[in-house]
């Protein structure tokens, strides 16, 4: 049986780049489980890497499909952005272990959708000043940077994060990321415990 292992955190806490790092250990045999959104691609971005970019009517026509798992709509400064998971040809916990990046609320829909014994979370956390500087850093890369959204986002993280909703998540296990080695070996142990030992 396999297990699907979520990383969750607030905006520039460093799950991004903790995903690859720990996908790119061919020791913990994890597969990518790629989500979809309808938001622009972003510099330095690629198609089927971050994420499988669609725009509405894909959208559309996967959930009139039933294949859409869990979905969010966020309403930015630049219009109506969608994240979600479909049900596709990238799933097959019969066999596989799977690494993803999402929210909070979507784990609880994705745990909900394939069983509590299969799915489980690892939360990132970063202390908020150490993340607004890497986000501010991270937007001035792009070739117009969205100072607005880049706030939207981090008072959303404070909400979309609270502890009221971690606990009723049944988030009991937190990974600090002060410095990504040391966070990169802690969840890759705790990967290696629940693929090797069935916990």
């Amino acid at each position: 049986m396999g297990n699907l292992f979520c990383i969750m955190g607030k905006s520039a806490s460093g799950k991004d780049t903790l995903y690859r790092q720990i996908l790119a250990d061919r020791t913990l045999s994890l597969r990518r489980l790629v989500p979809y959104t309808t938001r622009p691609i972003r510099f330095g971005e690629t198609e089927g890497v971050e994420y499988h970019f669609v725009d509405e009517q894909r959208l559309a026509e996967l959930q009139k499909e039933g294949r859409v798992i869990e979905l969010r709509a966020y309403h930015t400064m630049h219009g109506v952005w969608n994240y979600f998971t479909v049900n596709d040809a990238q799933i097959d916990l019969d066999t596989q272990n799977y690494l993803m990046i999402t929210t909070l609320d979507a784990y609880g829909k994705i745990r909900e959708y394939f069983g509590g014994s299969s799915v489980f979370p690892v939360y990132v956390e970063t202390e908020d000043g150490i993340r607004l500087q890497r986000a501010l850093d991270r937007e001035r890369l792009q070739k117009e940077p969205k100072y607005k959204e880049l706030c939207r986002r981090f008072l959303a993280d404070a909400e979309d994060f609270s502890e009221e909703k971690l606990n009723a998540a049944g988030i009991t296990k937190r990974f600090a990321n002060d410095g990504l080695e040391d966070a990169r070996r802690r969840i890759t142990e705790y990967i290696r415990t629940v693929t090797e030992r069935g916990i």
